[in-house]
């Protein structure tokens, strides 16, 4: 049985409350069962506030997976709380609870961890002396991992993906502002991303000779040079390199005419340049169900792809559909590792 860690993220958000309709989810890959992580009182507290009949169990190793009833993990609350009220108190649960998840990812105990959403403010307002400056899930884990490049994937279902239905798009550069993304795109960088990227297609996806389709950094891909030379000076060469080193890299590609159908399904995943440039198109296509991969790590993490929604937290109306393809999609993984 392939045990998921399931951390509930921001308490005031609605991570809780998604977690707790994962009870009634019996479609996983193979035989993966969910465990959440989080404070039991709080999930019985948002259960009652959303009208959900959820039966809430201890985790134990060896429990059995059952319709409507949740493996909980307790990590206690620092202190009570409400939806939708941010309190910088909590702060130290919310990383306890992706602790916990992560050395029992390191250990064995569990197969995957998935992550509901946190807020990066209200930790960085708690200052704590152990993470004076969160940056979010990503940089915490390979940090805790000590893995000095990850990659971040977005992915979802569409069909105006490749033929089997997933958008993947990948990026080089992630929370950087426009006017630092160019001279944070390097070959050297561009080799490590395209590198993990590949690896991770085949070993995690199963794809044996992955096709990426590559942006570029310019409009028009710098249009011969007309309007950037970047994509000349950087980042053919670079795919050129790798290419002869046995990657089937198709770019660089314009990125208005790369998010097209017929351009798309001649890649199993895209790598673009920079944070709006790929994820703009890809929400587009898959918002609300869309899912968050970290590449690079040793563990599976996979998350959702939308914030703490504390407008919304304890009402009942949040959608759980990013959460359950997160789910199932660490499931998939861990299953295909398995084999």
């Amino acid at each position: 049985m392939h045990r998921l860690a399931v951390t509930s993220g921001e308490p005031a958000g609605i991570g809780p409350e998604i977690c707790l309709q994962l009870a009634n989810q019996a479609d996983f890959a193979g035989d993966a069962h969910p465990v959440i992580l989080a404070d039991r009182d709080l999930l019985a507290e948002r259960a009652r506030l959303s009208g959900l009949s959820v039966t809430l169990r201890d985790y134990a190793p060896d429990n059995i997976k059952q319709t409507s009833v949740l493996d909980v993990l307790h990590i206690p609350l620092a202190v009570p709380s409400q939806p939708g009220k941010l309190d910088p108190a909590n702060s130290a649960y919310v990383l306890a609870l992706l602790d916990r998840a992560l050395s029992g990812c390191q250990s064995g105990e569990f197969a995957a961890m998935v992550t509901a959403p946190l807020h990066k403010g209200v930790i960085n307002d708690a200052r704590l002396p152990r993470c004076p400056h969160f940056t979010g899930h990503t940089e915490y884990l390979a940090e805790m991992t000590n893995t000095p490049e990850v990659v971040m994937m977005l992915a979802g279902r569409t069909p105006r993906a490749h033929a089997d239905g997933n958008l993947r798009v990948a990026l080089v550069t992630t929370h950087l502002p426009i006017k630092d993304v160019a001279a944070a795109i390097t070959a050297e960088r561009l080799t490590e991303i395209l590198s993990i990227l590949h690896r991770e297609l085949r070993t995690k996806y199963g794809l044996a000779h992955p096709r990426i389709l590559v942006t570029g950094l310019n409009p028009h891909a710098g249009e011969g040079g007309y309007l950037g030379r970047e994509e000349l000076d950087l980042i053919n060469p670079t795919l050129e390199k790798l290419r002869h080193e046995g990657m089937n890299l198709i770019g660089a590609l314009p990125a208005d005419t790369l998010f097209t159908p017929p351009i798309l399904a001649q890649g199993d995943a895209v790598l673009a340049m920079y944070h709006d440039q790929g994820l703009a198109p890809l929400k587009y296509a898959t918002f609300g169900h869309g899912i968050n991969i970290t590449l690079g790590l040793p563990i599976i993490r996979t998350s959702v792809d939308h914030g703490t929604a504390l407008d919304l937290a304890g009402s009942g109306k949040a959608n759980p559909g990013s959460l359950f393809a997160a789910t199932r999609e660490a499931a998939r993984m861990a299953a295909a590792i398995a084999k």
